[in-house]
């Protein structure tokens, strides 16, 4: 307790809050209409294809969106920034409520809740921003522990369209984002360092190397995979398992929660035990997993038991790679985390658009997670190859990081010259 209590001292901690709140609001509604796909998709009768790709248009813009903001931001500040960009998430809401009444409005109100999407990495670095290098990590794994939104868009946003209609829920998440806004204005402060004001070159520059697709890559797998499952299982349970469409949310949330809640520990787990080790065993069991989910679709229990475990998997691989990230990259860590975050989210619209497409053209949903399982096998086995690098240059043996300033460069390129003979 001492310890976290020394951490919070270190920073500004109301930002901290602030910065969590509003990506953790921002995921709730990017989500929206993953939770409330069964009622969507019997209004305008869709097909699973249809489907798929109204569920993975809001993960694509999100993923998009997010270099646009960043740049915004070091114009005009993170602070005022996240105040911009959820004040264009209220007016996209009211669209929503107002004029959503065919399957193109439907799908343009698919990209507009791709803005809420897009905090990622304004979030991340608002809330780290104020603290030391030493801290950072943790920072941003509690910011990024936001994701719970996810978990309560799929509890409370069936309820309300049942009762109220499901275009209603666009108009009380209007209202709700003015929460977080007044917490923004009210506690937040705009922090100290200058990382975000990296210039586009550095920017795009880990994108300019294997290690920066990589770990993009990867996090397609972890990250995205989180994203695109919490958006697609409302649909899944509901289809699949003839449960009730508030139910259907009900049963997402445990496993949405799981993979939130397990972020932080991940990376804690893998400042001892290092992120490669951590990652190799994330991406077994999210391969196993998966697969055994679409061989289980007979049993409601044993599907749930399994997707919990893959989403705690899939959770622990958020945190296990960005506790690499700092490791790899660390003059520029949250340059580097913003772009891998963007690219890695892209991810997330492959899963319901596979899931879909696996159901209407092949008849079930099977090889859609076999798809996704088999993803994660030819990503372990690009990092195993890539780790043999790694561990001579900027890690040690399994992904922890150097514990001498003379083993730990300050940049790649000190590294890779370290390691000639």
């Amino acid at each position: 307790m001492s310890t976290f209590k020394t951490f919070l001292k270190s920073g500004h901690s109301p930002t901290l809050f602030a910065a969590f709140l509003y990506f953790s609001f921002s995921c709730c509604i990017w989500v929206l209409n993953g939770a409330m796909a069964p009622f969507i998709g019997e209004t305008f009768k869709l097909t699973p294809a249809e489907k798929g790709l109204m569920l993975s248009v809001p993960i694509i813009a999100g993923a998009l969106m997010r270099f646009p903001l960043g740049i915004l931001s070091q114009y005009i500040g993170r602070k005022n920034a996240t105040l911009v960009e959820m004040g264009l998430i209220a007016m996209a809401m009211m669209f929503g409520f107002f004029f959503v009444h065919s399957f193109s409005e439907l799908l343009a109100m698919g990209v507009l809740l791709g803005i809420a999407g897009a905090s990622f990495g304004v979030a991340l670095s608002l809330g780290s921003g104020s603290f030391p290098p030493q801290h950072k990590g943790l920072a941003m794994g509690l910011v990024g522990a936001g994701n719970v939104g996810t978990a309560v868009s799929v509890l409370v946003a069936p309820p309300l369209a049942q009762w109220l209609g499901w275009q209603s829920v666009y108009g009380i998440a209007a209202v709700a984002i003015l929460i977080p806004m007044v917490v923004m204005i009210v506690f937040a402060k705009e922090p100290p360092d200058v990382d975000s004001h990296a210039s586009f070159r550095e920017h795009v520059a880990c994108l300019f190397e294997k290690d920066g697709w990589v770990f993009s890559l990867i996090y397609g797998v972890t990250f995205g995979g989180f994203i695109g499952l919490t958006t697609f299982l409302p649909s899944y349970y509901y289809d699949q398992f003839g449960v009730s469409k508030v139910q259907a949310g009900q049963l997402t949330m445990l496993a949405a929660f799981m993979g939130a809640a397990v972020r932080v520990v991940g990376g804690w787990i893998s400042d001892r035990w290092g992120g490669v080790n951590t990652l190799t065993l994330v991406l077994l069991v999210v391969a196993g997993g998966l697969v055994l989910v679409g061989v289980s679709s007979s049993s409601l229990a044993l599907t749930t038991l399994l997707l919990i475990i893959c989403f705690a998997a899939l959770g622990a691989g958020n945190g296990a790679l960005f506790q690499l990230v700092p490791l790899r990259w660390p003059a520029s860590t949250a340059v580097a985390g913003s772009m891998i975050g963007e690219i890695g989210a892209l991810g997330g619209g492959l899963v319901p658009n596979a899931m879909g497409l696996s159901k209407q053209y092949l008849g079930s949903y099977v090889w859609g997670f076999v798809f996704f399982g088999a993803l994660s096998l030819i990503m372990l086995g690009v990092m195993r190859v890539m780790q043999i690098r790694w561990t001579r240059t900027w890690a040690e043996k399994g992904g922890r990081a150097r514990t001498t300033s003379a083993a730990a460069p300050a940049s790649y390129a000190g590294a890779r010259k370290a390691a000639r003979p």
